[in-house]
């Protein structure tokens, strides 16, 4: 019995999908498959049908449906992309006094908060990213939303823990400058007003004014 599902199991069958499946094909791809894998699980959930004449007259309608889903596809990432171009998405990190992260920023916790804070679903494989992010500050993450459509999603990555505050720099005291002296004394010399001379007794100085001289007599001829 068990090697008879063993054998069951190990053979395969050619199926023609009629919905798209992520790593198998789309509508209308002839695809091989596990035998039970098709009889048990794609074939009765509707995803695909057997291969025969009778269907593959089908194929055509299978193609049309394909091209239309992609159509669409297509123009809702890049309705989708322009739209989060304009979007800023905020992650909170822990981080040590000296403002380093503790740990990383990876491409599941920006698909989780796009989910919280937009309520976009974006699968994690389309957020590409080289290496984790490792600093605080804005980044720039490219989405590869389509074959087409690329986006970019602008990440501001802030500290739950507030840095100590530092003192603010105290201002610096403006210079005194010293006295000018010869400025100042020429001002005095200029607005001092000049004294006018003294004359008489008041030219006397220290002492009794000056009484004037008596004229000397002459005599008269004849006496």
């Amino acid at each position: 019995m068990a090697w008879f599902f063993f054998v069951d199991f190990m053979a395969r069958t050619e199926i023609i999908l009629t919905h798209n499946i992520a790593g198998l094909g789309g509508e209308s791809d002839h695809v091989k498959v596990a035998a039970g894998y098709a009889r048990n699980y794609l074939i009765p959930q509707g995803l695909a049908i057997p291969l025969t004449a009778a269907n593959k007259r089908r194929i055509e309608a299978l193609k049309q449906r394909r091209a239309e889903r992609e159509a669409h596809e297509l123009n809702s990432m890049m309705e989708l992309g322009k739209g989060i171009s304009k979007l800023t998405c905020v992650i909170t990190v822990k981080t040590g006094e000296d403002g380093k992260m503790f740990g990383t920023v990876t491409s599941g916790m920006i698909a989780d908060q796009l989910k919280n804070q937009f309520d976009i679903s974006l699968e994690k494989r389309k957020i590409h990213l080289e290496e984790p992010i490792r600093a605080l500050g804005e980044h720039e993450v490219e989405l590869h939303l389509h074959a087409d459509v690329k986006a970019t999603l602008k990440v501001r990555v802030e500290s739950s823990t507030p840095l100590p505050e530092q003192p603010a720099p105290e201002a610096a005291e403006p210079k005194k400058e010293g006295p000018k002296t010869e400025k100042r004394g020429k001002r005095q010399e200029a607005a001092a007003p000049e004294r006018p001379q003294a004359t008489g007794r008041k030219a006397f100085k220290g002492g009794r004014s000056a009484k004037p001289e008596k004229p000397e007599k002459t005599e008269k001829p004849g006496q």
